[in-house]
């Protein structure tokens, strides 16, 4: 069941992908460095898409120049992508590549949080690059790299936890699952329970929180599950913000 909803979401974004694959406009100021780059960015990550996922990169390039404001997030964004090339590299055997790219990554994450501690965007970045990828590190980096997904999950939940109830499922299944995943990776078997309890609290009949009663149910589930990407971020897509925002 639990790889049926993977490959049923892994289907959804490729149809996102497909049919908003227009280049992203980057000159317009109404729109934030993340609804410019996320969906590329994404198209990589989780479908593979290579060349939607170079366009993001480019992108973030270009943002850097243009948008010296939004330094720290797209610093973020550059590590994500950086994180991603290194789990290709170490999965394809290229040893010299995967060491380059997780340096990189790891810098990038730094000089993002350097920037901006408290920034939720960089945070959000951070632990969902490491939620996403930590597992495909090899053995010995995986503790260190679910330690950091932790550490930005909890400057997010400060950020969110006053508001959490409020939040569009996205947000709050990604926020509340990052914690959750990340707590039982590094450890924190009680805390993980708590954040459990709490997609049961706020989550109910969602994707959430079907993983959330497998996993109290059946603690070891957890340790090679995944209670995140569980939805798509609707909200802030590309192709329906421009449509906000030009009254269509």
């Amino acid at each position: 069941m639990r790889a049926l909803k993977r490959i049923v979401f892994v289907l959804m974004l490729v149809t996102v992908a497909m049919a908003q694959s227009t280049e992203p406009p980057l000159s317009d100021t109404r729109l934030t460095v993340h609804t410019l780059v996320r969906e590329d960015i994404f198209a990589g990550f989780l479908a593979n898409d290579m060349e939607r996922f170079s366009r993001g990169e480019k992108n973030i390039e270009s943002l850097l120049e243009s948008r010296p404001g939004a330094k720290a997030d797209l610093l973020a964004w550059k590590g994500g992508a950086a994180l991603y090339r290194a789990v290709r590299a170490y999965e394809n055997n290229r040893k010299e590549e995967f060491q380059q790219k997780y340096e990189q990554a790891v810098d990038l994450f730094s000089q993002a949080r350097e920037l901006s501690p408290k920034n939720a965007g960089v945070a959000a970045i951070t632990g969902g690059s490491y939620v996403i990828f930590a597992d495909r590190l090899p053995q010995e980096l995986r503790a260190a790299a679910w330690s950091e997904s932790y550490n930005a999950y909890k400057v997010l939940w400060k950020e969110q936890a006053p508001i959490v109830e409020r939040l569009p499922v996205h947000i709050k299944g990604e926020l509340l699952g990052g914690l959750a995943q990340s707590a039982q990776r590094t450890g924190r078997t009680e805390e993980m329970a708590l954040y459990l309890d709490k997609i049961l609290e706020v989550l109910g009949n969602t994707p959430y929180e079907s993983v959330a009663k497998q996993w109290k149910k059946n603690p070891q589930a957890a340790a090679s599950g995944s209670v995140t990407c569980l939805t798509c971020h609707n909200p802030g897509r590309l192709t329906p913000r421009l449509a906000a925002l030009n009254g269509k």
